[in-house]
């Protein structure tokens, strides 16, 4: 009663110029084959030890391009501690003045380095004298101050500065920032002392 019609697939070649889609009597692609196009190879570790290195290997690169960032001064990059407006706050006004305190590392040092000179003996006990009895206990008084201003000053200018923001240990970072060689300060000073920023690295 009712006759199949079969029909045909044109099976001839298909010119790469051809802008007709693959369609009605022409083949189209398998998935497999098209998947396979779009596949890469993937470097899989044959074993553990392979398996550990390229885990290192990944570890180091993103330390590295860290760093990179918290150099350039991306915060997506910094520790916790050093997040948000009041932080940054808090580094910018630390470095864009000469604080006391930044100075009790090196002097500390300068004093580690008189008890190595070998002076006369009669001029090392005056020496000793005078930087030990006079010259260390005005510095530790000088830093303790200097850091106890720099806590309430930075914490005060912050609250009126941000007031919807949390302002607990920001005074606290600010003194231990003051605290720090301003060369090892770490995220790296954005402003000169005077205010001025940074000039970018050539």
């Amino acid at each position: 009663m009712f006759r199949r019609t079969q029909t045909t697939a044109d099976d001839s070649p298909v010119s790469a110029n051809d802008p007709k889609p693959a369609g009605k009597g022409r083949p189209t692609p398998k998935r497999r084959d098209a998947e396979g196009r779009r596949r890469q190879p993937v470097n899989a570790p044959q074993n553990r030890k392979e398996a550990y290195k390229q885990l290192r290997e990944r570890q180091a690169n993103e330390r590295v391009k860290a760093r990179e960032g918290m150099m350039r001064g991306d915060e997506r990059y910094f520790p916790a501690r050093d997040r948000g407006p009041a932080r940054k706050f808090a580094r910018d006004w630390v470095d864009s003045r000469r604080i006391v305190s930044q100075y009790f590392l090196p002097f500390s040092l300068l004093i580690l380095l008189l008890t190595w000179v070998p002076f006369p003996p009669a001029s090392r006990q005056y020496i000793y004298a005078a930087v030990i009895t006079i010259g260390w206990p005005i510095m530790m008084v000088g830093v303790l101050f200097t850091s106890v201003w720099v806590s309430w000053k930075v914490k005060k200018l912050v609250a009126e500065k941000f007031p919807g923001e949390n302002v607990k240990g920001v005074g606290f970072y600010a003194a231990m920032r003051a605290l720090q060689i301003r060369k090892l300060r770490f995220p790296p000073p954005a402003f000169l002392p005077g205010g001025k920023p940074v000039p970018p690295k050539k």
